[in-house]
């Protein structure tokens, strides 16, 4: 499997602290891959230094050959990567549909405002087609279209996200923190959709969560991460047997 998202030896500092020491790893097209480790052992750190939200220190992001290392959130979407940002990050007084349409608008964006309009004015067709694959894909959300997306419950403002972050027509997508703050069943529902996305419209997730379980379930491969380096690596099924992963995320030995 050709690697779709390469990443070389990453660092990431936030003054003297070393967020992230050194990580690589890789994500091939239409692949599941995993995040896991404990809180503050840098994954949300390596997945903002590899979408373009904070500059790495040093090492290489690539994105289908594309360095795209220090690159602009919105060059990172261009070369096919999206982010489901953790906590959502939804615009509550907007409607779910502009919701969805900022990220489409994401896509067109570059650093010339007046230039970036216009070219999103005569992608508006493309736009709508798009959003309609949406709405597909995620029928609830063509329910809310008017609601604005603050008053929509926790479970629906992530298909919001996703929905914005689909919107871009990624290869790929990265997400951080899936099932924060919500229910087992709204969660059970997200990943089986993701599973759905996956195999039909072949987008690859790299997937950041604190949920090893989940991570395992969702994802065919996994790194662990402790204090900002990789510790284990593999497939998720060989990895969630090992004894020290079961003591540390799971909470029991292996059965």
């Amino acid at each position: 499997m050709s690697a779709l998202v390469e990443v070389d030896d990453l660092v990431v500092r936030y003054g003297p602290a070393v967020a992230v020491d050194g990580v690589s790893l890789t994500l091939g097209a239409g692949e599941r891959v995993a995040l896991i480790g404990a809180n503050g052992a840098g994954k949300s750190s390596l997945l903002n230094a590899v979408c373009g939200v904070v500059r790495p220190a040093g090492g290489k992001v690539r994105i289908a050959g594309d360095d795209v290392t220090g690159k602009t959130p919105n060059h990172v979407v261009r070369r096919g990567l999206t982010q489901v940002p953790e906590g959502r990050q939804v615009f509550p007084s907007l409607p779910v549909e502009a919701n969805l349409l900022l990220g489409a608008f994401g896509r067109s964006f570059r650093t010339e405002i007046a230039t970036s309009t216009l070219r999103y004015l005569r992608r508006r067709a493309d736009a709508r087609e798009r959003l309609e694959r949406v709405y597909t894909l995620l029928p609830k959300l063509h329910e809310l279209r008017d609601r604005p997306a603050g008053r929509t419950s926790g479970g629906e403002q992530q298909m919001v996200a996703i929905g914005r972050a689909l919107m871009a027509e990624p290869r790929a997508l990265a997400i951080d923190e899936l099932s924060l703050g919500l229910a087992p069943m709204v969660v059970e529902q997200l990943v089986e959709f993701l599973h759905r996305l996956n195999d039909e419209e072949h987008v690859a997730i790299l997937l950041v969560e604190q949920n090893a379980l989940l991570a395992f379930d969702l994802c065919e491969r996994a790194y662990v991460l402790e204090t900002g380096r990789v510790v284990l690596q593999g497939e998720s099924a060989d990895i969630r047997d090992r004894p020290e992963v079961h003591s540390a995320y799971l909470g029991d030995g292996p059965g």
